[in-house]
């Protein structure tokens, strides 16, 4: 069972990510991407990377233009997207 984590772990882990050199197998950052093919194929190569790189999870963060790695915010919120039932 995954320990449930707060707004602070998660900001925390956004800055470490965004010191990265580039996007990585497991690593890969959205602007306002709300395609919902696209966010399943991203999650499913995310996760194989991950596995792949002997990494325990994988992450796509959303906000964070993946050139730069500025912070750009979104208006996406995947926890309300939805597509069909």
């Amino acid at each position: 069972m995954i320990p449930a984590r707060n707004p602070e772990y998660f900001a925390g882990l956004a800055r470490a990510l965004r010191l990265l050199p580039g996007e990585t197998e497991w690593v890969e950052f959205k602007g306002n991407d709300s395609n919902p093919q696209t966010i399943g194929r991203n999650i499913s190569a995310l996760a194989n990377g991950a596995a792949l790189n002997g990494k325990a999870s994988a992450s796509m963060i959303w906000g964070i233009e993946d050139k730069t790695r500025a912070v750009i915010g979104t208006t996406f919120s995947p926890s309300t997207a939805k597509k069909g039932n």
